[in-house]
């Protein structure tokens, strides 16, 4: 229970530090990395890049870039956290192994073996089947009942240990979701700045500011590409992770509806 504890309280620390720490580290690398005199033409960051130099392109993309890189942060950091959460909740080995080892020691009537192999198995199936389990020794004692309260009380009791492990699965989803529009977003902020810019270089009196333009042109395309690429990856392991939810959601479902089954089938 209290490495449990501990582990929620790392979660809620963990998520409540990615978007500042992201943002501290993005500035500084837009900085002191991509804005490094090194990588433009006469060793100053307001002249062109040198060409072929990708970080020099880049930081002249504005001020948008670190918001962008900020976010492109955040799913990195939350997908690996999503990651390593959902795997460890998926237990160890095979889901559906688990559940058919479930049924078989139901089918004899071995409870003991059914708990001993959720102490195995780990994370939120085994955590939820284990619940329930526990309540299918305690109600087989209770002569006070009748069988369909007993049934009902053991889905309650499913229910309840099911509605306790989505919360920590789903944690962060929406922030993975509302960055994929975000980041799109902000990568057309970027796209509309760098063609005022370039407009702006344009409409000077003679021969057009072309260091101007070519900055300008440059914000337009790099945000365009930066807030598009950010928001794809978002969506890609928001779907990803939704997935693997609905997966674990199922065998979890599937083993509850077992013990519940064998729970009337025998009384």
């Amino acid at each position: 229970m209290k490495s449990q504890n501990g582990f929620l309280k790392f979660q809620k620390v963990f998520s409540m530090s990615v978007i500042p720490v992201s943002l501290v580290v993005a500035i500084l690398v837009f900085n002191l990395i991509m804005g490094a005199s090194g990588n433009f033409q006469g060793n100053n960051s307001a002249n062109a890049p040198i060409p072929g130099n990708f970080l020099g392109v880049i930081y002249k993309g504005g001020m948008i870039v670190p918001i962008i890189m900020t976010l492109l942060l955040t799913v990195i950091a939350f997908s690996l956290e999503r990651f390593l959460t959902i795997n460890k909740a998926g237990g160890k080995g095979s889901a559906v192994d688990f559940v058919e080892k479930i049924k078989g020691s139901l089918a004899k009537n071995d409870i003991s073996g059914a708990v001993a192999e959720c102490d195995r198995f780990e994370g939120s199936i085994a955590s939820v089947s284990k619940a329930a389990l526990l309540k299918y020794q305690q109600l087989e004692k209770d002569n006070t009942m009748t069988k369909e309260q007993k049934l009902l009380d053991i889905t309650k009791n499913i229910e309840e240990a099911t509605s306790l492990e989505l919360p920590s699965l789903e944690q962060n989803l929406p922030i993975l979701a509302t960055i994929s529009s975000v980041a799109t977003m902000m990568g057309l902020l970027g796209t509309v700045l760098g063609m005022i810019r370039s407009f702006a270089a344009m409409a000077n009196a003679g021969a057009p500011d072309s260091v101007a333009l070519s900055t300008g042109i440059s914000e337009a395309l790099i945000n365009t590409a930066f807030g598009i690429g950010t928001g794809a990856l978002a969506v890609v392991m928001y779907n990803y992770f939704t997935t693997k939810i609905d997966k674990l959601t199922y065998s979890i479902d599937e083993a509850g509806y077992s013990i519940v089954q064998t729970f009337a089938s025998k009384h």
